[in-house]
């Protein structure tokens, strides 16, 4: 493992965090061993872990009280982008951007709309908002709206330089974003991915790829056993 020797790294995770899971892959891309705590947001471990003796001080590592939240040392990081790119600078192989200036513009395209424009729209507290103030048909309408309008996007963005991935054959920051988006998707959201060729194209890739599928929310330890 690439951090062979130092102190093990902490990542505070729920199964089904499309934002947590994004992070699983770039530590398994990385190499990188690391100790799972999960925090189940549906029971509101995030919020009052009393019980729970691992996560009696998550809000003072997350006062925001939401995953992933890495723990390195005496570091201490709690948003999905800040974790990979500190990854990726403290352990620079393999690389998440390429050095083609084109393609890490489009890298950093491809993150931002699924970090801005789609994943906080199908959040937890948001569509349990939605649900209780206005009534489940509204909800999904809402998720679909913005699943559909940042698919729509990406599958323009992509176009012209997709290879068996997002940005060619190797696997970049892109990739580690749209993965666990169209992976909630396909499987929370019934989304259908006919309009979306390439971002199919891309799923069907990392379906091949241990990095990937290691990383799968339903091969996660505090998943469902239904799931597994």
């Amino acid at each position: 493992m690439a951090n062979s020797g130092e102190e093990k790294l902490k990542l505070y995770s729920y199964w089904r965090s499309s934002c947590a899971h994004r992070v699983r892959i770039a530590l398994a891309l990385k190499g990188l061993d690391y100790e799972y705590i999960p925090v189940n947001l549906l029971k509101g471990d995030q919020f009052d872990s009393v019980y729970r003796f691992d996560l009696q001080d998550f809000k003072k590592i997350n006062p925001m009280g939401t995953v992933p939240a890495l723990v390195d040392g005496d570091v201490v990081i709690n948003d999905s982008f800040a974790i990979i790119m500190y990854l990726d600078e403290k352990y620079p192989e393999p690389p998440l951007l390429p050095r083609d200036l084109h393609k890490r513009a489009v890298n950093y395209q491809a993150m931002s709309i699924v970090l801005s424009g789609i994943q906080p729209h199908q959040n937890l507290a948001v569509i349990r908002y939605i649900e209780e103030k206005i009534n489940v048909e509204e909800k999904t309408a809402w998720v679909n709206n913005a699943i559909t309008k940042g698919f729509t996007a990406l599958e323009k963005l992509l176009v012209n330089c997709a290879g068996k991935l997002a940005t060619g054959d190797e696997i970049y920051l892109a990739d580690l974003f749209l993965a666990p988006q169209i992976h909630g998707a396909i499987n929370r959201f019934q989304i259908n991915m006919e309009p979306y060729p390439n971002l199919a194209k891309c799923y069907e890739s990392y379906k091949e790829l241990p990095v990937f599928q290691n990383a799968l929310p339903e091969k996660q330890p505090d998943a469902p056993s239904s799931t597994n």
